[in-house]
């Protein structure tokens, strides 16, 4: 990729990041906020959303789905765990798009493709091209062999001496 590549992909990890922080911060300040309305009145799989919307489990999932968001859209603007936070971010799209899905209709303006499917894709892309590494936290991780696994550690630091590494 060259340098408009990056900055592209720099600019819709930010977009992203943002638009998940601020989805995330809106609910957390709305005292009156809960998902058991969304989930109550799921389409597909809707015994399990509705054991989720139950008095005794919203609050749990609640506080999962408010600062999930904003972890996942803090991660993701900061550059640190893109991977993990994309992962997250498709698993919270996932569980998003389920109960909007009257096959083959999403959320009632959507044939099967609705905006939490382009955002999955987006995580996806994320996942694929290290997305984190490209002005973020990972980068500065990843140059200073933080959290790489003990093997890559050994070959970069064969590679950084100009050595070839045994098998």
């Amino acid at each position: 990729m060259n340098r408009k590549h990056y900055l592209f992909l720099l600019l819709l990890r930010l977009g992203m990041g943002w638009l998940f922080v601020y989805a995330g911060i809106s609910k957390i300040v709305n005292p009156n906020w809960t998902a058991a309305g969304f989930l109550q009145s799921s389409k597909m799989l809707s015994n399990i959303y509705g054991w989720f919307a139950l008095p005794g489990n919203i609050i749990f999932v609640d506080f999962l789905n408010e600062w999930g968001l904003t972890l996942i859209g803090v991660a993701l603007i900061v550059g640190a765990a893109v991977k993990y936070a994309s992962y997250f971010g498709i698993l919270l799209m996932l569980l998003y798009y389920f109960p909007t899905l009257e096959f083959p209709y999403a959320g009632g303006h959507s044939f099967i493709v609705d905006e939490h499917v382009i955002y999955i894709l987006v995580f996806l892309l994320f996942i694929g091209t290290r997305s984190g590494e490209m002005w973020g936290v990972d980068r500065y991780l990843k140059d200073h062999h933080i959290l790489v696994k003990n093997r890559e550690k050994e070959v970069l630091e064969k590679e950084e001496k100009g050595g070839v590494l045994e098998t």
